[in-house]
């Protein structure tokens, strides 16, 4: 069993270091505001920022090898591989946006060192997402993420489309938080507790099928999350605020947050309500469909690349579901292997975007990319090899992304998602190989060079070389993600119901891929 850190005098503060990661980017983020009134030049600010995320990347992947899974704070934080998994994605998608913007505020002219803070505190929200072992604590990190995400979409004060962005995302992210809450609420009601854990011994003990006063709650969880993750039907949000956002945000708010989301989602629906899986998987299973669809048709209308990568994003968090509708640890490792992977090339993608945004260019349009490959020969193939990732096509990461979803769904029984998914991939194909015609069969208008730096560089060849490199050999992404999970079983109450079974028959078969 995961092991409950209380001290022989029952103090709820035992283990309290083991939120050391958490505390060292708050405290980061709280020293680059005094930095910022002390140094003038905000690259300062940015490089303590990274320094920061690699300080607390160090300290919790250090902690993680010294210790074992442990419950703290009277069961509210969970320190466990899985919880770790996703710290290491934010970590890598916080300091990528922090080097995309580097130039990009040059270029916008925008100079706020609380632009930076503002990011390691709202990764910091995403961390307590990820290891919340209570609903409340999920609550507040969800919060600290929100509402730091809310100023860096309208930080371009001086902007519209900023301001509309921030401003619709602070209604309807308030909307959608208010659901969520009154489902914790509800859960509370029914079980008298909000700890995760907990809730899942109670209603194995009390439940029936059926039962209405577990299926409510659970709706407005499903509505609350489905919001986040941008799951259609909850998705109205999405394209106009990708597009309104500063484009670094953009790329942050597709990765971040939604990550952020499906790992709460994973720990909350797979132990918190594993005994009762009919209540919750034909609704998830609805939301995989709606956004596979939703997205995937209509991306083919979008003539902006950055609403077109919204509602990309909005369609891969329907292939993503199809791993936590598999359930198991071959389902949850499925889900996760995706999201890395979907992280990766979704900011590559938007480096690119970045790289193309000079004096009197966006970047944002598809027009900006007719000609890209004769004027700017290595962007173009650095993009072609996202977007083949993207759809899905072999050699390239993307392909084994997929390949493990629908190698879960089949395995789960649940072999027409992984057909609708297929067809759908197809579909998507039409407009992510449209960027691709245009950039290698149309003439530029201009060749006028990009002006790069060497962060964005960095981001672009290491998001590259990932894709490429995972594509061909995935086994240690595999690796890490099924280690990830060592221990997941003890976390959950006994006895244990539902959806969590062995599942591990795809990992074979993408070794033998790999390999």
């Amino acid at each position: 069993m995961i092991e409950s850190m209380v001290d022989a005098n029952g103090s709820m503060w035992a283990g309290v270091e083991y939120l050391v990661p958490e505390l060292i980017l708050v405290g980061a983020a709280s020293l680059l505001i005094l930095l910022d009134l002390l140094c003038r030049k905000k690259e300062v600010v940015a490089f303590a920022g990274i320094a920061g995320c690699l300080a607390a990347l160090v300290t919790g992947f250090t902690l993680l090898g010294s210790a074992a899974p442990a419950v703290v704070l009277n069961g509210m934080f969970v320190f466990d591989g899985y919880g770790s998994f996703f710290k290491l994605l934010f970590y890598l998608t916080c300091i990528m946006t922090i080097c995309m913007s580097l130039r990009y505020l040059r270029v916008e002219r925008v100079g706020f060192g609380e632009y930076y803070a503002l990011l390691l505190l709202s990764t910091a929200g995403m961390m307590f997402m990820a290891s919340a072992g209570d609903l409340i604590v999920l609550f507040l990190g969800l919060e600290l993420m929100t509402l730091s995400s809310y100023v860096l979409i309208g930080i371009r004060r001086d902007s519209l489309r900023s301001n509309e962005a921030a401003i619709k995302y602070f209604l309807l992210g308030g909307f959608s938080t208010a659901f969520l809450l009154y489902g914790v609420a509800l859960i509370y009601g029914r079980t008298g507790t909000t700890q995760i854990n907990e809730v899942a011994s109670i209603l194995a003990l009390e439940a029936e099928p059926g039962d209405l006063t577990v299926l409510l709650p659970v709706v407005f969880l499903v509505v609350g999350f489905g919001y986040k993750i941008a799951a259609a039907p909850f998705h109205m949000w999405a394209p106009d605020v990708y597009e309104g956002a500063p484009t670094p945000i953009t790329a942050f708010l597709s990765v971040g947050p939604k990550v952020a989301a499906f790992a709460a989602v994973g720990r909350v629906f797979t132990v918190g309500f594993d005994t009762v899986p009919e209540l919750w998987t034909r609704l998830i299973m609805v939301l995989a469909v709606l956004s596979i669809s939703v997205g995937s048709i209509l991306a083919l209308a979008q003539t902006n690349v950055k609403r077109m990568l919204a509602y990309s994003s909005i369609a891969h968090a329907g292939f993503a579901l199809l791993g936590l509708i598999a359930g198991g640890p071959g389902g949850l490792t499925s889900m996760m292997v995706y999201l890395a992977i979907y992280g990766l090339m979704n900011l590559g993608a938007f480096a690119v975007v970045i790289a193309l945004r000079r004096e009197g260019v966006q970047g944002e349009t598809l027009s900006d990319f007719e000609g890209l490959a004769k004027a700017h020969p290595v962007t173009s193939v650095l993009m072609l090899i996202f977007m083949f990732s993207l759809v899905g096509i072999p050699p390239t990461a993307g392909f084994v992304g997929k390949f493990a979803v629908f190698a879960a769904v089949i395995r789960a029984g649940y072999t027409p998602l992984a057909v609708i998914g297929v067809v759908f991939s197809v579909v998507s194909a039409f407009f992510y190989l449209r960027v691709v015609i245009l950039m290698y069969m149309r003439e530029p208008e201009s060749e006028e060079p990009l002006s790069t730096s060497l962060p964005l560089n960095l981001v672009l060849a290491a998001t590259v070389a990932a894709i490429i490199v995972l594509g061909v050999y995935p086994s240690p992404l595999l690796d890490f993600a099924q280690s990830a999970l060592t221990g997941w079983e003890q976390a959950l109450p006994q006895p244990v119901g539902g959806p969590l079974q062995e599942n591990y028959g795809l990992f074979e078969l993408l070794f033998i891929y790999s390999n």
